[in-house]
């Protein structure tokens, strides 16, 4: 299982952390999600990974990826 580290830009509490989960959990392959709010950091487990679709979920759930 791989995982890889996000940095997402504009989440300001709680429930932007809960949509982020949502909507990158939501995504083939994806077995678990950690969010970090003070750091934006999103930590992403699963295999296969598919980028551009967690990074597709992060921006549906309305935030940025930065990077």
């Amino acid at each position: 299982m791989s995982v890889t580290t996000y940095t997402v830009t504009g989440m300001t509490c709680g429930h932007c952390v809960s949509s982020v989960k949502e909507e990158v959990g939501e995504v083939p392959g994806v077995t678990g999600v950690d969010v970090d709010l003070q750091s934006g950091r999103v930590d992403v487990s699963g295999d296969p990974l598919d980028d551009a679709a967690v990074r597709a979920a992060i921006a549906e759930a309305g935030y940025e990826v930065a990077g």
